[in-house]
């Protein structure tokens, strides 16, 4: 009887290699004269379709508050009093808002993940605000399905998050 081609043993191993690589935790990078810091750990990252981030609109007094921009989901919980119910700000909760983050807009038309036709000037605003604002205060909690699955929810495998309008690959994942 002959055992299993050599192909095929090697392959379950290599899965577990890289499971066990991505699960244990090696030393943080520390560079000339800083001092090295714990791994912190977030809660898992998840994707989430329109209808679930919805979930998150700050209607609820025990369900954390989201948003996303760029199809980035932020729990923004920590700004309740800006995006909390009745809050400036909570029109933007519990969808991807990047066209309004875009424009500087709360109008229903612009609470979308749309952005087509947006000026250079909107576009630069969106990378600030997603940069300044949104990556530097707020924790990273999922992205939207939008970006890599088709509107079947199939997986879309022409997707190549450095071809999507407005992404930086090393920033974001």
């Amino acid at each position: 009887m002959a055992g299993p081609a050599p192909g095929r043993l090697l392959r379950p191993l290599a899965t577990l290699a890289l499971a066990l690589a991505l699960l244990v935790p090696g030393p943080p990078a520390v560079r000339a004269g800083q001092t090295p810091r714990p791994a912190e750990r977030g809660p898992p990252v998840r994707l989430f379709t329109e209808e679930e981030l919805a979930r998150y609109g700050g209607e609820e007094e025990d369900r954390p508050i989201y948003l996303a921009v760029k199809g980035v989901v932020f729990d923004v919980t920590a700004g309740k009093e800006f995006y909390g119910r009745g809050a400036p700000y909570n029109a933007l909760a519990g969808k991807d808002a990047t066209r309004g983050v875009a424009k500087m807009s709360l109008d229903p038309a612009d609470l979308t993940h749309d952005t087509t036709g947006l000026t250079a000037e909107e576009l630069k605003s969106l990378d600030d605000v997603f940069t300044k604002v949104y990556k530097a205060k707020y924790p990273i909690v999922g992205y939207t399905a939008r970006r890599i699955l088709n509107e079947d929810g199939s997986p879309n495998l022409d997707f190549k998050p450095e071809d999507q309008p407005h992404f930086d690959l090393k920033d974001e994942f």
